[in-house]
């Protein structure tokens, strides 16, 4: 029997294994990608950007997928690729319940006021996703598709309030490569290698490689915690004589984002959100 070999990417197994043959690999073809190393993973299209009201900002290859960003995000989201940001996730995670279902996440949809997002959006969200980061997208995407309403503008506000301390408490933080390294080799899960990492470094300036690297992680360890998994990591950085002054600037932001004060927010943000509000409290707390 022939030991099969895995497909590295940027190819995939366009002709799987038999016990007489071997696989056979093929590049990825233009529009396609694949991220995934193993004899099974088939090449998945780009995500289309316009089709979700997005803007491209970074254009993928054959091993990694479109960045979009809606039109009119800062320029930390846009030249550094953040889907969401700690504040968001922190959000949604408070909207979201522990036993999450399909029918919470279409009844939440079709609550939401304002514009709708349409079946196919939902649908390419849905195949690309897992049902918590679904929920993340499909919210950030309402967000952005409707702007310019009342309830988004009081949602957006509170969380440009939210981002705003975020960088008070980790701007001051000249942060190196190397400790860079170390903390995301402390984070729990699927670790970002030290190649995207060097990457992310020349490309973000200040302090975007962190937010950077932190989403990037989320998107690898799918439906993980960021702020409890920097909390697992900042626990290990004493015995790698990492500055105190970072690790407490860290410390500052994972207690600001889960702080009597910001779950306040999160709460009065959560309830002008839905039309149907007692049903959805209820299906969440159920």
């Amino acid at each position: 029997m022939i030991k099969h070999q895995l497909v590295d990417k940027p190819f995939s197994g366009s002709k799987l294994r038999t016990p007489e043959s071997d696989t056979v690999c093929a590049r990825c073809p233009e529009g396609y990608f694949s991220s995934d190393r193993s004899s099974k993973a088939a090449c998945q299209m780009h995500t289309n950007c316009s089709a979700l009201s997005l803007k491209l900002v970074q254009k993928g290859d054959s091993t990694h997928d479109n960045v979009c960003q809606g039109e009119d995000s800062n320029r930390l989201d846009q030249s550094c690729g953040i889907d969401v940001t700690l504040c968001e996730e922190a959000f949604f995670r408070f909207i979201v319940p522990k036993k999450l279902s399909s029918t919470w996440l279409s009844t939440l949809m079709d609550s939401l006021p304002g514009v709708k997002i349409n079946l196919e959006n939902r649908e390419i969200i849905k195949q690309k996703s897992s049902l918590q980061d679904q929920t993340f997208q499909l919210l950030k995407l309402w967000k952005e598709q409707n702007k310019d309403h009342r309830t988004v503008k009081n949602i957006v506000q509170g969380i440009d309030l939210c981002e705003n301390s975020v960088l008070k408490h980790i701007g001051h933080l000249n942060i190196t490569l190397e400790q860079l390294n170390t903390l995301m080799e402390n984070l729990p899960g699927k670790n970002v290698g030290r190649e995207e990492i060097e990457q992310i470094f020349g490309m973000c300036q200040s302090t975007e490689p962190i937010l950077k690297l932190l989403n990037l992680w989320r998107i690898k360890n799918k439906d993980q915690d960021t702020i409890k998994s920097l909390m697992f990591g900042l626990k290990h950085l004493k015995s790698y004589h990492f500055p105190k002054t970072t690790i407490q600037g860290f410390r500052k932001v994972v207690k600001f984002l889960h702080s009597p004060t910001m779950h306040r927010l999160y709460q009065k943000l959560f309830l002008e959100m839905p039309g149907n509000q007692i049903h959805l409290v209820k299906m969440r707390r159920g």
